[in-house]
Formats: C-alpha cells, sequence, structure tokens
C-alpha cells in the first residue's frame, strides 16, 4: 500500500534508513507512476539526488552524495506477493501504513510475517478503531446511527468476494500479532483530532474534512436504516460547519511497532 511515495519522503527526510533497499507495491498503477513524479520533484527541490536504474528502479542520494534508498517500484497486491514462495523471510522492516485496517487480518497478517527474516520488524500505523466522532452534534441519536452504520460498512466490506476490513483493525491487529507468534514491542494511539484555529483552518483541513464527509455520505446514502431526507441534511449541514470552520474531527487509530 505504498501510495504516491509520501512515506518513502518522509523516511529520507527524517534520515530514518540509510543505505537501505525499498520496495514500494501498490496495487494501483496511477499511485506508482504519481510516486515516480514526486520523488523526482521532492529530490529537485532537495539536496538529494534521483537517478534512474531501470524502469522499474531508482536511487535517491543525500546531500553527500552517499547512496540514501534504492527503490523498487511495483504495481501489484502485496497479499498476492507475499504469499508467493520467493519473498518469504526476504525483509528486514514492513511497513504498513493506513493499510491493515483495508485486509482480513487473520489471512492476510500471517502470509505479509512470512516475509520478515527472523527478527524483522513489521511498523504498521494508522490502524482504524472504532471511534468516528463529529462535534458539535446535530441530532444525538442520527449521529450515532451514522457512526454505528459507516462502521459497520468496514465490517461488511467485500473486495473481489473476500472480507476487507474492520472497524476495530487496532485492537484486533494486537492480538492477531501474538497468535501469529510476532512479539508487541510499542503500542499507542495516533488519534486525528482535527479543529479551526481562530474559526479558520490553517492547512488542508478543510479539503480533507470535506472528503471525509463525501466519505460517510458515499457509504450510506440510500442505506434502508437511514431518513434520506434527514441524512441529506446531515451531510449538507457539515459541509457548512466546514465552510465556517466549525467542525470537529475526531477518529481514534492504533500505531504497533512487532518483531518477528
Amino acid at each position: 500500500g505504498a501510495g504516491i511515495g509520501t512515506m518513502i519522503e518522509r523516511v529520507l527526510e527524517r534520515g530514518l534508513l540509510a543505505r537501505a533497499d525499498y520496495h514500494a507495491v501498490d496495487e494501483q498503477a496511477e499511485n506508482i507512476a504519481a510516486a515516480r513524479a514526486r520523488l523526482h520533484a521532492w529530490s529537485a527541490e532537495r539536496s538529494f539526488t534521483l537517478t534512474e536504474k531501470g524502469r522499474d528502479a531508482i536511487q535517491i542520494a543525500g546531500p553527500d552524495d552517499e547512496p540514501a534508498l534504492s527503490i523498487t517500484l511495483e504495481t501489484g497486491d502485496a497479499l498476492e506477493l507475499a504469499a508467493q514462495p520467493e519473498p518469504a523471510a526476504r525483509y528486514d522492516l514492513l511497513i504498513a501504513h493506513a493499510f491493515l485496517d483495508l485486509v482480513d487480518l487473520p489471512s492476510a497478517l500471517p502470509p505479509l510475517l512470512q516475509t520478515l527474516q527472523p527478527g524483522g520488524l513489521l511498523y504498521a500505523t494508522i490502524n482504524f478503531d472504532g471511534v468516528t466522532a463529529f462535534e458539535p452534534a446535530i441530532d444525538p441519536h442520527l449521529d450515532a446511527a451514522i457512526e454505528r452504520l459507516y462502521h459497520r460498512t468496514m465490517d461488511e466490506r467485500l473486495i473481489r468476494g473476500q472480507p476487507s476490513g474492520d472497524s476495530h483493525s487496532g485492537r484486533h491487529l494486537l492480538a492477531q500479532l501474538v497468535a501469529s507468534g510476532a512479539e508487541i514491542l510499542a503500542a499507542g494511539a495516533s488519534d486525528w483530532v482535527v479543529h479551526a484555529r481562530d474559526g479558520r483552518y490553517p492547512l488542508d483541513e478543510a479539503y480533507f474534512l470535506h472528503f471525509i464527509i463525501h466519505t460517510v455520505a458515499g457509504a450510506l446514502r440510500g442505506h434502508p436504516e437511514l431518513d434520506g431526507p434527514a441524512f441529506e441534511e446531515w451531510v449538507a449541514t457539515r459541509h457548512g460547519q466546514i465552510e465556517r470552520g466549525e467542525l470537529i474531527y475526531i477518529t481514534h487509530q492504533l500505531d504497533v511497532l512487532a518483531r518477528l
């Protein structure tokens, strides 16, 4: 789930890895293409040097021209790649950012862990864990129903006919790691608390919040357990609160570091 490569940028910017081979996998070809383009632009704006090493490979060197990361960019399904015999015990570190709450943990975690060397690390971040809150309240009963039904869409999500999600993936991940033979080294909350300052959102929070409301609307529009007009009014009211800098958004997530 490498997305558009922002984790690679963080790793380089913060000096988290040095002289490492980084294998970035995402199943959407447009994400991998965007990652390549972003890394070119990112390197050009900083004291990093990017060198093309082939159709699917690039190398980024730091300000002192020392190699920092050799990066393979691959379009593919991470779970299918993990299930192949070749990648077994291949990696020292697996980064899963905002990814494990989109899969079926009992079936997905064991093959992912099998890609690690003995002693290898799994760093799993932004694992959703059952809280979505919008403040101020509009109608407490309607707000609660929307949260409950929105979470249910995560629990019932199917991709290619397979379970693909969990509204409490954060807490379930902890037990699943232990059951899979991993040791939890650290775990903690990585909650989002989004609010305005002096009636304005300082950065891109408004765009982010509009997107969240749009996502909830798309998931629940036409749901038989919701009154249609009341729900549409709720959606419009939430968008209005964002425009006025009034909406507060809270979601609970967990970050976990584990060792095989």
